[in-house]
């Protein structure tokens, strides 16, 4: 097979691929450190190929809890957003923080981070206000 030939082979695969019905790269969000509100590192975009396999077209969120050892409750304490390869579920990475992950494969950028439903605002803020934002505050004052 001549290099011509094989370049057209692979173009007219190309086509095939990435032409379909479907949109052929899919677009997520991805952040290391969303803190249910907003992202406290970089916000980037990364992206994969939508093809045929359904676990790899998903972004995915991953909600990490620490274990509170005064009322003995898995607390909300980040997440972080990615286009790593998706299995939905929980599990514990150590013996006081599990993880918990959850896939969306509906449309690109699906995972926003505010899915979780452990996040709370602070009674009578704005809904972009988070604790967190004391805590910063502080440290720079020296408190």
């Amino acid at each position: 097979m001549g290099p011509r030939l094989l370049h057209l082979l692979l173009l007219g695969t190309f086509t095939v691929v990435f032409m379909d019905n479907d949109e052929g790269i899919r677009f997520c969000h991805e952040c290391d450190f969303f803190d249910g509100f907003k992202c406290r590192s970089k916000m980037k975009r990364c992206w994969k190929f939508n093809l045929f396999l359904p676990y790899n077209r998903s972004c995915t969120t991953e909600h990490y809890y620490y274990s509170n050892r005064v009322t003995g409750r898995y607390l909300f304490h980040l997440t972080k957003l990615s286009c790593k390869i998706c299995q939905e579920g929980v599990t514990q990475v150590y013996h006081d923080l599990l993880k918990e992950t959850h896939c969306c494969n509906d449309r690109s950028m699906c995972n926003t981070g505010k899915d979780n439903l452990e996040r709370s605002v602070l009674y009578g803020e704005d809904a972009d206000y988070t604790i967190h934002d004391d805590i910063q505050q502080e440290h720079l004052r020296g408190g």
